[in-house]
């Protein structure tokens, strides 16, 4: 087997989140390719080689696998958002199932019991937010408004017939496209890192139908007179308000963005349009959410997720909860009504603002949340929980965090991840402090997608 070697072969299986392994008997290795599914045929070249194994890139999709279907998304496979919309939802339930069960198998100690996987509500339309990127679709090509093609980090994909929004995302994304290019202002290249247009970010509460519409651009210094780029704002935001849509803009903002890396960062946000935030609805309860804090992206399927955690938690009637990476609250605040009391910590401030406005909407007086890294902010609590709820970013938790959250020896942890792999490696510490994987479930959040919301149950041991 040599570097850039093609070959052909069938997918035998898929381990999460996309890495299909094709057996080559003549070689005598497995191949790992993302983005195929389970029963495709497959071109690929091999792109690196281990002892055991090598790695490779579909080049094409030779024949079909038995389960495949037509995507509805005439953006998918150029797009690199979705991966498994050419399943049957039924089959990418399955396949996620099968994928987190493995992993939890392997990391568990013990016995435990496994409760599937829950479905979204909704498996189309159901995203609540999204962050679109500028570019262009291909080198020195036309401005594009979208999403990062699948496998570049340059080329950009329009994509006004995404199928994971509803139509006003599709609406406001046109919009703001045909705007900018009419402004002749030029996108954020990410090598050169000069120019103007960077992201474009829209939430919309699926209950109250607000709309949240944020551009995030660099302070245009390099791009021309300030004149220009005022008329242009000028301009975007009247074509926005002329839009017929289903949901009501809450507000239009501006958001400036001068760091080096490509993510969106807020270095000043000014409201040009109605107001800064917007309200959704989840289990009865009412939030105000801004344009950076965390809220769960599928409205629908959070409910489905926090009730879960309600019945995972158990009774908490006169018990303490700590709602550890809390975002805007909406955890503790589900919980509070049933507690003595709840306290969330969270690392963005503009979170918990909103999470101690939310509570005083909401008639809670028993919850506190307070601004700062988990690691530090256990040092200046003199309250003890009870209980702990764990909702760590996407990485899991800090390993200098896991071990000051553990000394508290509480009888029960719900730790909920949106990335099964960090769940794993941070129950290796856990189980080694003496806790137990009682249950574990997998929710659904991310119809079409390879992401999938795991919850655990952890029980101290006697």
């Amino acid at each position: 087997m040599k570097k850039g070697q093609v070959y052909e072969g069938v997918i035998e299986s898929v381990d999460f989140p996309n890495n299909g392994k094709i057996r080559l008997a003549e070689e005598e290795k497995t191949v790992i390719v993302k983005n195929g599914i389970s029963g495709q045929k497959v071109r690929f070249s091999v792109n690196k080689i281990r002892k055991e194994k090598a790695e490779g890139r579909i080049l094409e999709v030779l024949e079909k696998a038995p389960a495949e279907i037509q995507p509805s998304c005439p953006h998918f496979g150029e797009c690199g958002g979705c991966t498994y919309q050419n399943l049957p939802y039924e089959e990418q339930l399955r396949l996620k199932e099968q994928q987190v069960k493995a992993m939890m198998d392997e990391a568990v100690e013990g016995d435990y019991v496994w409760e599937g996987v829950l479905p979204s509500p909704v498996a189309f339309a159901y995203r609540n937010k999204m962050e679109f990127s500028f570019g262009d679709e291909y080198k020195d090509g036309p401005l594009a408004l979208g999403m990062h093609k699948r496998g570049s980090f340059h080329d950009i994909v329009n994509v006004e017939n995404c199928q994971i929004v509803d139509e006003d995302y599709r609406k406001i994304l046109t919009c703001t496209l045909e705007a900018s290019k009419r402004s002749g202002l030029p996108y954020y290249h990410r090598m050169r890192h000069t120019g103007y247009f960077r992201h474009l970010l829209v939430r919309k509460a699926v209950k109250t139908g607000e709309i949240l519409i944020d551009l995030v651009t660099t302070d245009g210094r390099d791009c021309g007179g300030e004149r220009e780029i005022t008329d242009y704002l000028e301009k975007w935001v009247d074509d926005l308000c002329r839009l017929s849509l289903d949901g009501k803009i809450a507000g239009i903002l501006h958001t400036t963005n001068n760091s080096v890396a490509d993510v969106v960062k807020d270095e000043g946000t000014e409201t040009l349009y109605g107001q800064g935030y917007f309200y959704e609805e989840l289990l009865g309860l009412k939030f105000k959410i801004t344009p950076f804090s965390f809220f769960q992206p599928n409205t629908k399927g959070a409910e489905v997720l926090y009730q879960i955690v309600r019945d995972y938690i158990g009774d908490i009637r006169d018990l303490t909860v700590f709602d550890l990476f809390s975002g805007t609250g909406t955890i503790g605040q589900v919980l509070a009504p049933v507690a003595k009391k709840v306290i969330g910590v969270e690392i963005v401030e503009e979170a918990v603002e909103a999470a101690k406005e939310n509570a005083v909407h909401n008639g809670l007086s028993n919850c506190e949340f307070i601004a700062g890294d988990v690691f530090k902010v256990l040092d200046e609590i003199e309250e003890k929980p009870d209980v702990i709820v764990l909702d760590p970013p996407r990485d899991g938790i800090h390993p200098k965090a896991l071990p000051k959250i553990l000394d508290y020896g509480v009888d029960r942890i719900v730790y909920i991840s949106c990335k099964v792999t960090s769940l794993a490696r941070d129950l290796e510490m856990m189980q080694a402090r003496g806790y137990k994987v009682e249950k574990c479930v997998a929710v659904d959040q991310f119809a079409g997608t390879v992401h999938v919301e795991t919850i655990a149950l952890l029980q101290k041991s006697k």
